[in-house]
């Protein structure tokens, strides 16, 4: 079909036969539905719950108060002289938007092949969905993690200094999105045929927790295969910035920055082939 015949239709069917093409064009004219997406899965995360929308912040604050608790008073692990809940909450809002976006990517397929089956859109369009949405819910953790550094800042004589870093926070909330949509990719492909998956990503999800300066600060590691180890997982060096964006404290590292974001680039890469592969047939496997 000719250019000028295509015109002359709203939609042309065609074969994909570039698995690297995400078609940002189809997706863009399909943004309302991305939009009402977006909107489904932040509303109806705690609809028909006695707390609603408080639990976006009772979940970061009960974890925090947790750790306070059992790392910071009970085994009493160093938090590089910063307060336990500024220290903490910082690790708890980056790690949960990246946990929370995985998990839910990785549930695309599956979750998701009853509307799959009955009517046509870019399928890259769900998963980009929830990766909005969590950036939401990420928005009013941020908040949180604010108030409870202004308070420490304005209202004690803690030393916090922030700096110029603060001006790479968009830069490493998209290191944290294109990873979590990268790997949630892979697996959600990889579900459509092994739904072991399912039950790993869960477990991978808690284990990484440890492996990320979350409950420690990356001083505190003094072996060095340890700390090797530590610094290959790409939100390590995220989390550690963003601590240290806010409060001076912390290991900066530019090139470990740009080590997470060549992670992100080869597993979006990777993703997007293994989804655009898989979502031609994979309503015959789910």
């Amino acid at each position: 079909m000719s250019q000028a015949q295509a015109s002359n239709y709203t939609l042309v069917i065609e074969p994909k036969t570039r698995l690297l093409d995400l078609n940002l064009k189809e997706v863009w004219r399909y943004r309302d539905l991305l939009f009402l997406f977006v909107r489904r899965d932040f509303v109806a995360v705690y609809k028909q719950t006695i707390f609603g929308p408080l639990w976006f912040f009772i979940q970061p604050i009960l974890t925090t108060i947790m750790f306070m608790v059992v790392f910071g008073g009970i085994a009493k692990m160093s938090t590089d002289g910063l307060p336990q809940a500024v220290f903490y909450l910082a690790g708890i809002v980056s790690w949960n938007y990246f946990a929370d976006a995985l998990k839910a990517t990785s549930e695309t397929f599956v979750a998701n092949a009853s509307i799959f089956g009955k009517v046509y859109f870019p399928r890259v369009i769900t998963p980009l969905s929830i990766v909005v949405s969590k950036l939401l819910t990420f928005g009013v953790q941020f908040t949180l993690f604010l108030l409870v550094f202004f308070y420490y800042f304005f209202f004690t004589d803690t030393n916090l200094e922030p700096n110029v870093t603060l001006f790479l926070i968009p830069f490493l909330i998209l290191i944290t999105a294109g990873l979590a949509l990268g790997i949630g990719l892979i697996i959600t492909a990889l579900t459509t045929k092994y739904r072991d998956f399912r039950f790993l990503i869960t477990f991978a999800i808690q284990l990484g927790m440890y492996a990320t300066p979350i409950i420690y600060p990356l001083s505190e590691i003094e072996n060095n295969r340890i700390r090797m180890v530590v610094l290959a997982n790409p939100m390590s060096s995220i989390i550690e910035t963003f601590r240290y964006a806010f409060t001076g404290t912390g290991n900066f590292s530019w090139t470990s920055l740009v080590y997470s974001f060549g992670v992100m680039l080869v597993f979006l890469i990777v993703g997007t082939i293994i989804f655009n592969k898989v979502q031609k047939t994979f309503m015959d496997t789910v």
